[in-house]
């Protein structure tokens, strides 16, 4: 990330502070989190306002002083230092001696584009805080608030009514497209941080890793068999969760990885970096785009543990919710267009790593049978399509990949254990 914005201050020049408060919001290119602040003091100046987009990563955002009486000192303060250079530690002071302060600047985030009008199918927009404090009080969040662009804060939540359990645990509405008016040839949508972050890796990554792809058509009859065996098992536990057929290809994947621990590795320029534990990117499409939660050391975790983890952090992305440390690494990527009837797909590497494995969905082949009557059956097949660097993985060592990954989806039982 280069630069981004910031979404607003919840705290105005003069307020005390104390270690810890929300200071302001900022958005990434790929989530909206709170900044804290870094110790107790007051907020002499805000340097960079609400609303403010490009903001260089390292830029200064605001001054902090120790002592109340110090604030007036910084009434007329402007930044002239570039983003890269360090923030001023002083102010200009008509006598020699100058007030403590502390100045904070943070990796700038980058603003959503405008939201469309709301009405009551659109997507309601809010600040985290809003979010935690809407989750904790079960409040309906509906309408627009005092921030960016009307989008909630905390301090907006007063009079909300308390919505029934049903409707708060259901799954927030998307956002209203963009439409075209009748007489217009077209409309321009603009890009959000997100949108543009993704543009960008993804040419870079399509233009200057030499990609090559390998294709397999397995059949998962064994794996569909003991998802439906732990469902049934966990169903009777009345343990609450579901296994889906892509929380087992996570955990095949991984195991694929530890057999061939080759793949499991970084083009760095200058040397390739094999890692041991196995951390897998999932690739889950939200309203704002594509991000890849981390399932990590799939390589030693459970299938169960795997699916409540990846169930978590879905929920959470679709949301905006996302820790960077979340979804920043990863090892290898998976990315399933299955749910969707796609059946075979490339997808694109996700630098620095140097694999990704495309999921299409089920398909009913037919395969001889000698013990049934009509010497055939239907079995359940998928293609998955890997597409790898070869500067890193030479395609007899993707082939052996594959055919590791292979045996996990047909023989799950004797590979890995669901808990």
């Amino acid at each position: 990330m280069e630069s981004g914005s910031i979404v607003s201050w919840e705290k105005k020049e003069g307020d005390k502070l104390n270690e810890g408060d929300l200071l302001c919001e900022i958005e990434t290119d790929k989530a909206t989190m709170g900044f804290e602040t870094p110790e107790e003091g007051y907020l002499a100046k805000i340097i960079i306002p609400a609303g403010t987009k490009g903001v260089p990563v390292g830029k200064l955002l605001c001054i902090i002083v120790e002592n109340q009486g110090d604030v007036a000192a910084f009434k007329d303060f402007k930044d002239d230092s570039s983003a890269a250079a360090p923030a001023p530690s002083t102010a200009p002071s008509p006598d020699s001696s100058t007030p403590s302060s502390t100045s904070a600047s943070v990796p700038a985030p980058s603003k959503s584009p405008v939201p469309p009008q709301a009405d009551q199918h659109s997507r309601v927009y809010a600040s985290p805080m809003a979010r935690r404090l809407a989750e904790i009080k079960k409040i309906r969040l509906q309408g627009t608030g005092s921030g960016l662009y009307g989008s909630l804060k905390s301090t907006d939540l007063a009079g909300m009514a308390v919505q029934e359990q049903e409707a708060f645990s259901a799954e927030p509405a998307a956002a209203a497209p963009h439409r075209v008016e009748p007489g217009q040839a077209y409309v321009d949508i603009p890009l959000s941080s997100m949108r543009a972050t993704i543009a960008k890796r993804l040419t870079q990554a399509k233009q200057m890793i030499p990609h090559y792809q390998l294709t397999m058509t397995i059949q998962i009859d064994k794996t569909l068999a003991m998802r439906k065996e732990v469902n049934e098992r966990l169903e009777k536990e009345k343990a609450g969760i579901k296994l889906s057929v892509n929380d087992f290809i996570i955990k095949a994947v991984a195991s694929a990885c530890k057999r061939v621990p080759a793949v499991n590795a970084h083009w760095m320029d200058t040397f390739i970096r094999q890692y041991s534990n196995v951390d897998v990117s999932v690739a889950v499409a939200t309203p704002s785009g594509l991000i890849t939660p981390i399932i990590f050391s799939a390589d030693s975790r459970g299938v169960i543990d795997i699916s409540r983890s990846m169930k978590e952090l879905s929920a959470r992305a679709k949301e905006g919710r996302l820790k960077p440390e979340e979804f920043q690494g990863g090892t290898v990527t998976v990315s399933n267009l299955g749910m969707y009837g796609i059946t075979m797909f490339n997808a694109i590497i996700n630098p620095p790593q140097s694999f990704i494995i495309a999921c299409g969905g089920l398909q009913d082949l037919i395969v001889p049978d000698s013990s049934k009557p009509e010497g055939w059956r239907v079995a359940k097949f998928a293609s998955f399509t890997a597409s790898a660097d070869h500067r890193v993985i030479d395609g007899a060592l993707g082939a052996e990949w594959m055919k590791a990954f292979k045996d996990n989806m047909e023989n799950p039982a004797e590979h890995y254990t669901v808990r």
